[in-house]
Formats: C-alpha cells, sequence, structure tokens
C-alpha cells in the first residue's frame, strides 16, 4: 500500500487503525465522529472503500458492514480496506433517510465546510477519503416499503466499473447513469470507481441480502487479488434498462410475485381492490424481465411505484 494521511494521521503499509474524524455536536454538545477503520497489509495493493449508512435509515447496509469488521472476515494480503459503517451518524439517531434540516447526503457532494451538516460531510467524504481509494462498495438498501433485489448500481459506459461489478457478481446488474452531487459521480469525476450495492429495504433486516452483499465483497476482493480464500464467480444478469409499473388506482395492493421472478410482457403482477370487494384492478407487465424491485405498501395511491422491471442481456 502507499502511505496514506487520514484527518492529519499517517497510515503506513501494515498498519491497522481506527480513526475518528470529529463532525459536529448535537444541540445536547454531545461530539459526533465519523469512526474510519483501516485494515491494511505490508504488500502494495489496490485502496478499496467498503460504506454504509449514506442514507441513516439504510440499517441493512450498516450491519454489512459491520459484520465484515466484527467477524474479521476480510483480511487483505495485498493492498488496504477502509471500512466506514455508519457515514450519516445524524439519520441512524433520528431513523431518518436524511440530515435535521432534510438535505440528503448523497445530493450534497462535493460539500462545503462552511455549508449544511450535510455539505460538512460530503467534503469530509471528498477531501479525507476520495483520494486515499482506488475503488469502492457503498451499500445502500430501497426506501420504505420498497424492497431491492440484491442489485449493483453502474453506469454501463464506465468500462473499469463495469468491469468490477461483474466480479461482485451480485444477481443482477443494473444501468444506471452518474447522478449529480452523489458520492459515487464525485469519486468519479476523481477517476475513481464506486460501485452502489441495493437490496432490501430501509428499517429492516434481511440476512439474505446482507449474505448476499458479503460474498460479493468477497469475489471482487478475490478479483483484485487482495485476499485468499475460495469466492467462485457468480453469473449476474446484466440490466440495461428498468421502469417501474405504476398504480392506476388507489386502493388495497396484492402482488402475485416476488423478487427475483422473471415475468413477461402482458402478466399479470398484482391487483389492486378496495375494501368493499367491489372493485379488482389487474396490474400487467410493461414489458418482459425481472422484478428488481416491489412495494411492499398494502395501501396505495393512483400513480404510486408498485413493480420494477429490469430488461435482461444475457448472463455474463
Amino acid at each position: 500500500m502507499k502511505e496514506m494521511v487520514i484527518n492529519g494521521i499517517r497510515v503506513r503499509p501494515g498498519q491497522s487503525l481506527n480513526i475518528e474524524i470529529a463532525i459536529a455536536r448535537l444541540p445536547t454538545h454531545t461530539l459526533i465522529d465519523l469512526p474510519v477503520f483501516i485494515r491494511s497489509s505490508s504488500t502494495p495493493g489496490p485502496t478499496v472503500l467498503i460504506c454504509g449508512g449514506v442514507h441513516g435509515d439504510e440499517i441493512n447496509g450498516i450491519v454489512t458492514v459491520k459484520r465484515m469488521l466484527e467477524e474479521n472476515i476480510f483480511q487483505p494480503t495485498k493492498g488496504t480496506l477502509i471500512f466506514i459503517p455508519l457515514v450519516n451518524v445524524y439519520g441512524f439517531l433520528s431513523n431518518s433517510r436524511t440530515f435535521p434540516d432534510g438535505r440528503d447526503l448523497n445530493r450534497s457532494f462535493p460539500g462545503n465546510n462552511k455549508g449544511s451538516l450535510a455539505s460538512q460531510i460530503a467534503q469530509i467524504l471528498t477531501k479525507e477519503i476520495i483520494p486515499q481509494i482506488d475503488y469502492g462498495i457503498d451499500f445502500h438498501t430501497g426506501g420504505r416499503m420498497l424492497s431491492n433485489y440484491p442489485q449493483i448500481r453502474v453506469d454501463f459506459r464506465d468500462q473499469k466499473g463495469l468491469e468490477l461489478a461483474e466480479a461482485f457478481g451480485a444477481n443482477f446488474t443494473v444501468n444506471s447513469m452518474h447522478i449529480d452531487k452523489s458520492f459515487r459521480k464525485e469519486a468519479f469525476k476523481n477517476n475513481k470507481h464506486l460501485l452502489v450495492f441495493e437490496g432490501g429495504e430501509s428499517m429492516r433486516l434481511d440476512d439474505q441480502v446482507i449474505q448476499e452483499g458479503i460474498a460479493g465483497t468477497g469475489r471482487l476482493l478475490k478479483y483484485l487479488e487482495m485476499i485468499n480464500g475460495d469466492y467462485p464467480l457468480n453469473k449476474t444478469h446484466k440490466i440495461e434498462e428498468s421502469r417501474w409499473v405504476r398504480a392506476k388506482v388507489s386502493g388495497i395492493f396484492n402482488a402475485s410475485v416476488s423478487l427475483g421472478d422473471e415475468v413477461r410482457k402482458g402478466q399479470m403482477l398484482a391487483k389492486i381492490s378496495d375494501p368493499y370487494g367491489q372493485v379488482k384492478v389487474p396490474i400487467k407487465a410493461s414489458a418482459s424481465g425481472f422484478v428488481i424491485g416491489i412495494n411492499n405498501l398494502p395501501v396505495v395511491n393512483a400513480g404510486d411505484a408498485l413493480v420494477h422491471i429490469g430488461k435482461s442481456q444475457v448472463k455474463v
């Protein structure tokens, strides 16, 4: 590894350090830190960031990174791993996606040290973390009552990012353009490649999704020749484009498909009924593909996103 400096602390090859970056204080004057865990090898190699909790209510991603740390799953024989299990401490404390002022950290990059709390933390990541890394995995979930099947999101125009996504081997690799002011786009602007993992829903733990996230991380690190162990490659469906099927009417939503199912155009996906059993409206697939996301909310309004269908290319 190359020698790095984070928050003024020098990290030398072969060192394992825990660094706490002071952020701000709560109204109670309790200090809030951003804990950063570094595990390095004395042998040169890539530096990979593994982080969760950019959105504070996406607990599944936080636990995925936490489990890697507490069970000491990955010990690099080459290069360096930087773990940040919880990026958005404020959102975590309030069970919220955002900060107390409603700002989204993932729309606040590159940040400003005189800006909002979200902007200040974005700048810490931009100045202290992004320059140190080569690659990264940012763990996310779906929203409230919106569950995602395990998937990696990457811009297919980014050839290196796509190569890394295929090595990760999630069930699905979804074409997703870089979003302005996002963590992923800021990393890309600095010639760093950050994969976004999506799985499960916010405020819920899903052990299968956690295991998928850990297994994919192992496959990627093995591909980068950073760890030992047996992590066989996993085939992934490449999703070139995707679209949500939305509710035509309001009512009680009852899905007849599950996450990961393959569906055909025109296939029945769900029914929406009124509370009295007088109305039943069928919801059909607008295209053939796979169910990569689904709404778990039983009561929906017209226009609500119901079933996310990804059009698949051949397996990689």
